[in-house]
């Protein structure tokens, strides 16, 4: 009984101990180093390409959106994690593993990104030449790699989240672990700060490269490090993989075309994978306008418009504990999204009306708000997500919704870009230009919650199970 497994006398055999408070917020380390890392490459790396460097934009935004545009490989690390255990365990190895890959590829991002500056310099400026071609199509593979490392790190967590957790209490386990990654933004903007302080725009460019190169081994250093400390064990204690599995000891047959029947079995899963798809897109379509939107609307300058980020955060981070241990086990996990949907259209409806007035304590109560919105939103998403999710496919299914939201995250960001060019040009002032980004955001959640309304979870399960039940007999066959 020391190993704190109990006898269950229903089932005659070993009952896993559930995870306590301490391992969840353990488990969110890992969340925690994934969101430090997007500070260095959204953050620390687009500043430098663009404004240090002189690299155009579009090519930093697109070079920048390939580890999202690789998530159709989700689907794959998730269906090899069910099928083919790593060093013996089926989610924890390939967690290492793809921090490992994301880690070193964040460095070497940097190397080549030092050469296509000494390729551009020699050309006398930015320009398309054989040596700038090559530097920049070797970044975008670094960059890829990156992505890949991502998305099977991210998808066997994802995976080990739904092995380890029950239903009733999955909502806390989501909003816990997914609340440190707004601690990780935090942490990693800090650490960051601290690390460049010393530059200022008379810096010369092997001072820049020193410190950047410095940053680039600590801050990934320390998060594969997050990742280890994170899942260490964890799978071993209290995964239910191997009980709950009907085709555990089958792997053989689970092949990457037998997990997408599966998959595919449910009418429920092209539902939910839609929502995800609209839900995520209207969350993430103010990223690349926020900022500007501070700046020309606002008149508030960078450093202020930059801290805009503060509020939004301490919204979410507040609003992930609240609905994770209160409103979600009450209200239920769909009923929950259903009200972060409205939530999250009448934020975003307030950040354009906020433009009519110029007021910035607006803005800022607005995001706050919005942050709070999109915290109950995502903590009951991600949970009902964890629900339709099998034991025999978790990490293939983990992979579908994983692809649903990387790719709509993507899309997100080029198409608020977009919209708010095209207000400029048929709009009479920014003011519409900027609210018809939001605008369109509030439309799009209220859309979502059409396709939330259809969504059953024992619809799901009924036809999951029975297209398990067939592949079983067609392996026996």
């Amino acid at each position: 009984m020391a190993s704190g497994k109990v006898f269950d006398t229903k089932t005659k055999s070993l009952s896993l101990p559930r995870v306590n408070l301490l391992t969840m917020f353990r488990l969110g380390l890992f969340q925690m180093g994934l969101s430090m890392m997007s500070i260095l490459t959204l953050g620390v790396l687009n500043r430098v390409m663009i404004q240090e460097i002189a690299i155009p934009a579009t090519l930093v935004s697109v070079v920048l959106a390939l580890p999202l545009f690789v998530a159709p490989s989700r689907v794959w690390f998730g269906q090899i994690s069910d099928a083919k255990p790593l060093w013996g365990y089926h989610r924890t190895a390939y967690v290492w593993v793809g921090a490992a890959i994301f880690a070193i590829a964040a460095f070497l991002a940097i190397q080549v990104m030092w050469q296509l500056n000494i390729a551009a310099n020699s050309a006398g400026g930015w320009a398309w030449t054989t040596q700038t071609i090559g530097w920049t199509a070797l970044l975008s593979l670094i960059f890829a790699i990156y992505g890949l490392g991502i998305s099977a790190s991210g998808t066997a967590f994802a995976a080990l989240l739904v092995d380890i957790s029950e239903e009733d209490n999955r909502s806390k386990v989501v909003g816990v672990v997914w609340s440190m990654l707004m601690v990780g933004i935090i942490v990693g903007a800090i650490i960051s700060a601290s690390l460049l302080k010393q530059l200022t725009p008379e810096a010369t460019t092997a001072t820049l490269q020193a410190a950047i190169n410095r940053l680039f081994i600590i801050v990934p250093t320390i998060v594969f490090g997050l990742a280890i400390a994170a899942t260490l064990g964890v799978e071993k204690k209290y995964s239910q993989y191997l009980s709950r599995s009907t085709l555990v000891n089958r792997e053989d047959s689970i092949t990457l075309g037998k997990a997408w029947e599966i998959l595919t079995a449910s009418p429920q899963t092209g539902i939910f994978f839609t929502f995800l798809l609209v839900m995520t897109l209207c969350l993430f379509m103010q990223d690349p306008v926020l900022e500007p939107y501070a700046g020309q609307v606002f008149k508030m300058p960078l450093a202020e418009s930059t801290k805009l980020n503060v509020f939004y955060g301490t919204g979410v981070l507040i609003a992930y504990g609240v609905s994770g241990f209160l409103i979600v086990p009450r209200l239920g996990k769909q009923r929950t999204a259903r009200l972060g949907c409205i939530l999250v259209a009448f934020c975003t409806a307030l950040l354009g009306i906020s433009g009519f007035t110029a007021n910035p304590a607006f803005l800022k109560l607005s995001l706050i708000l919005f942050g709070l919105a999109t915290g109950v939103l995502t903590t009951a998403a991600v949970s009902l997500m964890l629900d339709l999710t099998v034991a025999e496919s978790a990490g293939t299914f983990i992979g579908a919704w994983g692809l649903a939201q990387s790719v709509s995250r993507g899309v997100a960001v080029v198409l608020g870009g977009t919209l708010l060019d095209i207000g400029r040009k048929l709009l009479p002032n920014l003011v519409l230009a900027y609210g018809l980004v939001f605008a369109l955001e509030a439309v799009g959640m209220l859309v979502s919650i059409w396709f939330l309304n259809r969504v059953n979870v024992t619809e799901f399960q009924t036809n999951t199970k029975l297209a398990i039940a067939s592949v079983l007999e067609s392996d026996l066959d």
